[in-house]
């Protein structure tokens, strides 16, 4: 995906978006997709990212062979009071869009890009105002049940704006529900293709008794203080009634490995800890009957599109709540179980034993899991992002 010369046999996009994998992952699966179709139609694709040189997206790029560039941003930090609003560091950063906006300007103009695509996160605005400017067509795409502040600014510039959730589209202002459509978060493609055994042979996980469900825990590559505390002072009783795997975090194994030796054999053989989760992900994924995570708009594609029972437990820090407002749209779905605020021990163990020890239920919730996924939600992003090219 390096630069190729200009010519009606490539297709030329540039992406911009990023700061966390919510911005950046789906991008990315949405870049590989599009690759995918091109080539099925003799065609190639010229990518430009746009973002910041200490992003995820930054890393992410290189690692692909995607070309990069940075453009200044100004990251506001928001609060309830319209004064903290106008603290030094949200001047001074409001004080660089213009000058990324410049940037972007120079490089949308310079690559003539046949769609821009924008995923959120604050180096989005630059690059997606830039587009309308330069007369460029703009995709933006949304992770979450409500627009992000970044895509909520260059809602009125968009050729399309792609939503993950029906829930979006009564939430959009009236002037721009036109130009919505839905098409799921993508997803990898490789998250769907788990297989159980895979997983049992590869963590070694021996100790397991296949005739009670499994439960996987996990706070995201970090790890969740919060969830790993409530799920420690659960555990004795987890263990009774399922097979746990907690994903903890690299910071946090020790702790609770050391733990971990203090439980009767029997139970211990029914718990693996790990630090990070790598490529072996799909194949626990394939094996959780059960989920405890954050509800992160990626972590729900996945786990709808794979139709897993949840508890989720959300980040309470996240911009704008919007694990909060994801947990429960999944809940008033019946699709998983929102624990809010400070969550207790009791609190999990009432939430996620009906749903280890009575399958009909967690089949129910499953089918109402998958009722809200959208695997093809990357093919539908690219058939909006070649719409949007073609007028």
């Amino acid at each position: 995906m390096k630069n190729e010369p200009h010519s009606a046999n490539t297709f030329r996009l540039v992406v911009t978006g990023g700061g966390t994998g919510g911005h950046t992952y789906p991008a990315l699966t949405a870049i590989r997709a599009l690759q995918n179709r091109l080539a099925a139609e003799g065609r190639a694709l010229d990518v430009l990212w746009i973002g910041t040189a200490e992003g995820l997206e930054a890393r992410v790029a290189r690692a692909e062979g995607i070309a990069f560039a940075t453009v200044a941003t100004g990251k506001i930090r928001r609060s309830h009071n319209p004064l903290k609003m106008m603290s030094a560091a949200n001047v001074r950063d409001m004080a660089r869009v213009p000058i990324g906006v410049a940037q972007a300007r120079s490089l949308v103009a310079a690559f003539r890009p046949d769609v821009v695509l924008a995923t959120g996160g604050y180096v989005a605005v630059p690059t997606g105002l830039a587009a309308r400017m330069c007369r460029r067509p703009l995709v933006l795409h949304e992770q979450t049940v409500r627009l992000g502040l970044a895509n909520r600014k260059l809602a009125s510039s968009a050729t399309r704006i792609a939503v993950s959730s029906e829930a979006t589209l009564p939430l959009l202002p009236p002037a721009v529900r036109s130009a919505a459509v839905v098409t799921g978060n993508p997803i990898r493609p490789e998250v769907l293709a788990g297989h159980p055994d895979k997983a049992v042979q590869a963590l070694g996980l021996h100790g397991f008794d296949r005739r009670l469900p499994t439960l996987y825990v996990t706070g995201g590559a970090q790890g969740s203080q919060q969830i790993n505390g409530v799920v420690q002072d659960a555990l004795p009783w987890l263990l009774e009634r399922a097979n746990v795997i907690h994903q903890c975090g690299p910071d946090n194994v020790e702790g609770l490995r050391q733990y971990a030796a203090t439980l009767p054999a029997v139970s211990a053989g029914r718990y693996y800890l790990t630090g990070f989760m790598g490529p072996e992900l799909p194949d626990i994924l394939a094996l959780a009957d059960v989920v405890v995570s954050r509800s992160g708009a990626g972590t729900l594609a996945e786990l709808t599109a794979l139709g897993k029972p949840a508890v989720l437990i959300p980040l309470a820090s996240s911009a704008g709540s919007e694990q909060a407002h994801n947990a429960r749209h999944l809940e008033e779905a019946g699709a998983a179980i929102a624990l809010l605020g400070d969550v207790t021990a009791g609190q999990l163990r009432d939430a996620v034993g009906p749903i280890l020890t009575d399958p009909a239920r967690r089949e129910e919730m499953a089918q109402r899991a998958r009722a809200h996924g959208r695997p093809d939600a990357a093919d539908r992003l690219v058939a909006v992002i070649l719409s949007a090219a073609s007028g």
